[in-house]
């Protein structure tokens, strides 16, 4: 593996903490696919860690509920004919999964309210607008 992968700031996914389990990807690919185990499914117990703080394990397993089986996410690679690639593909795959899952909720929208001005502009320029379409309507021309 290329170095720990980082989720965010200085947590990384724990080496010791990775399942990896690996078998034949499906598809084309020769007589070398009958051989080759490269499919790669990495498996990550959330709820038994201690590599994130609390209270990004808490938010992680509330926005990963659909996902977890018994608290444990999983993620698969198969898109590379090589074993090596796809571990690290998953691996990418899955700290992006637990940065965007571990992010801090945004910022509540505060509602403002319209100037006087604005909304005053807008009704003027409605009312010109509806001025000019009504002068094009040939009623007057006799």
């Amino acid at each position: 593996m290329s170095g720990p992968h980082v989720i965010r700031g200085s947590v990384s996914l724990p080496e010791a903490e990775l399942m990896w389990r690996f078998s034949r990807s499906s598809g084309p690919g020769g007589q070398h696919v009958n051989t080759s185990d490269s499919q790669v499914e990495l498996r990550f117990d959330l709820a038994a860690t201690d590599a994130l703080p609390p209270v990004w394990k808490e938010r992680a397993l509330e926005r990963l509920a659909g996902r977890l089986v018994g608290g444990v996410v999983t993620v698969r690679a198969s898109e590379h004919r090589s074993q090596w690639r796809n571990r690290e593909a998953a691996a990418v795959r899955l700290a992006a999964l637990l940065a965007e899952a571990t992010a801090p909720p945004p910022k509540q929208r505060r509602p403002t309210k319209i100037p006087r001005g604005i909304n005053e502009r807008r009704l003027r320029e409605k009312k010109q607008r509806a001025d000019t379409k009504r002068g094009r309507s040939g009623r007057d021309w006799g």
